[in-house]
């Protein structure tokens, strides 16, 4: 339902500039969850964590959410996004999703690839360092999702609860940004469209 909702206000997204990135939510220590795939806690430093990883456009307004455990390498949980990246379009990353699949992936699509390469990487890659500074993007995007108390800490036990939380806030950036004052009646209608 919150996919809908998010994919229906994100289509008129700016496709020429798209980053991707992820941060981690810690859980509480009342969040006492089974293991298993619905939960998606993972353990990070000694504590609980899930990994939100973003791909933003180049007004830094999500286009797509996925949720991996706090351990889980960047470039592995990469597919589920790089499959909304848009023809011709350029391709922000950092270092941690430098890997020749990727790269791959997004020159398969016409994209340009401006990752910088990683200290270990022979082969090297035409890179832009004036185009990688608009990556400070999605860096603000995971500053605003961090300032809702129930992103920034995780309380939910289920892990399909706090990506549609997750979704349900990028769907707020968006019509604060499409609209200059998006008022209470839009989003009380936004809710019950995406309930129903």
């Amino acid at each position: 339902m919150w996919d809908r909702l998010l994919a229906a206000v994100s289509r008129a997204f700016d496709g020429e500039l798209v980053m991707i990135d992820s941060s981690r939510s810690g859980s509480t220590s009342t969040v006492r969850p089974k293991r298993g795939p619905k939960s998606l806690h993972g353990t990070f430093r000694g504590g609980l964590t899930t990994k939100i990883h973003a791909l933003v456009d180049g007004r830094g307004l999500p286009v797509e959410l996925h949720l991996s455990e706090g351990q889980a390498s960047d470039c592995q949980q990469a597919d589920p996004l790089l499959e909304v990246v848009p023809e011709g379009s350029i391709f922000l990353a950092d270092k941690a999703y430098d890997s020749d699949a990727i790269r791959d992936k997004v020159e398969a699509r016409g994209s340009f690839a401006n990752i910088p390469p990683k200290a270990n990487r022979k082969k090297g890659f035409a890179f832009s360092s004036f185009l990688y500074r608009y990556r400070n993007l999605i860096e603000r995007f995971f500053g605003k999702l961090k300032h809702a108390r129930g992103l920034a800490t995780r309380y939910d036990k289920r892990a399909d609860n706090f990506l549609a939380a997750a979704k349900l806030f990028s769907t707020r950036l968006w019509i604060a940004a499409m609209s200059p004052r998006p008022g209470r009646k839009l989003i009380n209608w936004l809710a019950r469209t995406a309930s129903d």
